[in-house]
């Protein structure tokens, strides 16, 4: 049985995904343009923090054995755990995003 917590923490890593697409358009479009260091180092840093939330919705949606695992043996105090640190960095994202594209 997939519970709330596992839920809510499958989505943040998705919204994360798509938050941080927004801030690669822009970022990885400034570093083309620019040639800046700085932006490079962002668009950088976006394809990693991305590249973590994808591995994290594998492990949670399509690997054979941690999906299962995941779905129904995971402790709540786990879920949790996992869930907090998914929206504390939704949460930051959503800060940079916004002061982004200000």
């Amino acid at each position: 049985m997939v519970t709330l917590w596992a839920t809510v923490a499958r989505v943040a890593a998705g919204v994360n995904l798509v938050l941080l697409a927004a801030l690669l358009v822009v970022w990885g479009r400034n570093a083309l343009r620019l040639r800046s260091s700085h932006a490079l180092g962002l668009s950088t840093f976006a394809l990693l923090l991305a590249a973590e939330n994808a591995v994290a919705l594998y492990y949670y949606l399509a690997d054979p054995t941690l999906s299962a695992w995941f779905s129904s043996s995971v402790p709540p105090v786990a879920w949790r755990a996992m869930l907090t640190l998914h929206l504390l960095e939704t949460v930051a994202l959503v800060a940079l995003v916004r002061v982004t594209w200000d």
